[in-house]
């Protein structure tokens, strides 16, 4: 694998140094604390999204330090002690990280990553957290959008060139292939991390030379065995399909080869489709796909298979690699407790006059409640970092803000959505292939109610919180009144 690892420490928001600085003056940077990363609405007002990023932030961590020009730079600004320096230069991650693995659907509100770490430490890897998550679950949730408006056919992420810099190109090629897309065109996500990169031919191939007939034989010729020829440089049916048809038939038919494919990029998709897909099967060519490209997203993929267009395939570019319908994940990262001299946990809370922005205290953990019978999710539950879910036997859970609706879960299983990443600083997690992470993530599809994953409207998952979160969540919220 090509490594692409570059030292990130010095990514992150400036005042991270100044609370950093702060804290060592005043005798917190060895204070054990506890923050949360999560995040408030799902994207595109949908039932779901999907976790992403975590690889990237665990190379960070094992590349956190500060090296002489860090350290030059930050003297420059004159607003840090030498003896803060002197302790950068030396800097290195020891805390504790949980975290929810990649391609896992996730919910509003609940904890993606938990870090447990000194004070000075937590808060120097805020900035490079949330950016990873942020990205790379708004690009894998869009994609699985995306993808299961495709039914079944294949998409591709053709969006590099529109991506907002060449690391969003390259990591929205890996969410995306996350979550649920076959292939890039992003040449380097193939060679860094095996995202299947594929690729035909412009407009410009074809208008290079003197006929669309030469461009395409040419073609057909050099790629016999991967030969997708791009039909709408001039006119898809007048010229384009008649001939990509002379094309095969000339240099594809004796040669015993009958899977090839044409692309369209541009008009009445539709239309188009069911015209070329009656013009090819006439002309003996019915193993050949279509392919379509130009500006699609889920809501107008779905309207063109229930228009009965006849594509086999789909590229879409700016609409997934920007996520340009909603293109701010909004994740956050929050301190939610910190350790007294005893080791006790003392819990913190966020208020706001905005109820949406108020956190829910605690070391927490996260349960996901299946059906043992349907191995459909039911429910999340969050939690103390302590209590137990005894799923032998039956669970009331509650919506948190309307207490009063309350519902039973029998014959369920619990699973623990957080798992250990970082202990003492140390890795401890053995990382996915991306293979295996994508395959995570297509269970995960599976394992949720079709009510859930509508695009408009879809149900609203029930995210609950114990009793013992609830209450300590009620106490301190009356406390700091």
């Amino acid at each position: 694998m090509k490594d692409l690892r570059k030292n990130m420490t010095m990514l992150f928001d400036f005042y991270e140094l100044t609370m950093g600085n702060g804290y060592f003056a005043s005798g917190k940077k060895d204070q054990i604390v506890y923050f949360d990363a999560f995040y408030r609405e799902n994207p595109d007002n949908g039932g779901y999204a999907v976790v992403a990023g975590l690889e990237q932030i665990v190379e960070y961590i094992q590349d956190l330090r500060f090296d002489k020009e860090d350290i030059d730079y930050l003297r420059s600004r004159k607003c840090f002690s030498e003896e803060f320096l002197e302790y950068l230069s030396n800097f290195r991650f020891t805390g504790d990280i949980w975290a929810v693995p990649e391609g896992t659907f996730v919910f509003p509100g609940e904890p993606l990553l938990t870090v447990r770490a000194p004070a000075i430490q937590a808060q120097f890897i805020e900035t490079y957290v949330l950016l990873q998550l942020n990205h790379q679950s708004l690009i894998a949730t869009k994609s699985a959008r995306i993808t299961r408006a495709a039914k079944g056919r294949p998409v591709s992420e053709f969006g590099s060139r529109r991506a907002q810099g060449s690391d969003a190109a390259i990591l929205g090629a890996r969410a995306a292939y996350i979550g649920g897309c076959a292939g890039t065109a992003c040449t380097i996500s193939d060679e860094a991390y095996g995202v299947p990169a594929t690729g035909t031919m412009a407009h410009s191939w074809v208008q290079i030379f003197d006929s669309e007939y030469e461009a395409f034989v040419t073609y057909a010729k050099l790629y016999p065995h991967a030969c997708t020829l791009l039909v709408d440089t001039y006119n898809v049916l007048k010229s384009g399909i008649p001939n990509a048809i002379r094309a095969f038939n000339e240099v594809l038919k004796p040669l015993g080869i009958t899977k090839c494919g044409i692309r369209i990029d541009s008009g009445d998709v539709t239309y188009l489709t069911q015209k070329i897909r009656q013009m090819l099967d006439e002309a003996g060519w019915t193993e050949c796909k279509i392919i379509v490209s130009n500006s699609l997203d889920e809501y107008i993929i779905r309207e063109l298979i229930r228009q009965g267009a006849v594509i086999d395939g789909f590229g879409v570019g700016e609409k997934l690699i920007t996520a340009k319908s909603d293109p701010v994940f909004g994740a956050v990262y929050k301190l939610v407790a910190v350790e007294d001299g005893n080791g006790e946990i003392v819990p913190k809370i966020k208020i706001s006059e905005n109820v949406g922005k108020i956190t829910t205290p605690h070391f927490k953990k996260v349960y996901r409640l299946r059906g043992r019978e349907t191995g459909k999710a039911e429910a999340d539950l969050i939690c103390l970092w302590d209590e137990e879910v005894d799923d032998t036997k039956p669970i009331e859970i509650f919506d948190p803000v309307n207490t009063w609706k309350r519902k039973t879960l029998e014959n369920f299983r619990a699973e623990e959505l957080l798992v250990p990443v970082f202990k003492d600083g140390k890795l401890v997690y053995n990382l996915p292939s991306l293979q295996d992470i994508k395959k995570h993530c297509a269970e995960e599809v599976s394992g949720m109610w079709e009510e859930v994953r509508r695009f408009t409207n879809p149900h609203n998952y029930y995210v609950d919180l114990s009793e013992k979160l609830w209450n300590c969540k009620q106490e301190l919220l009356k406390k700091n009144r």
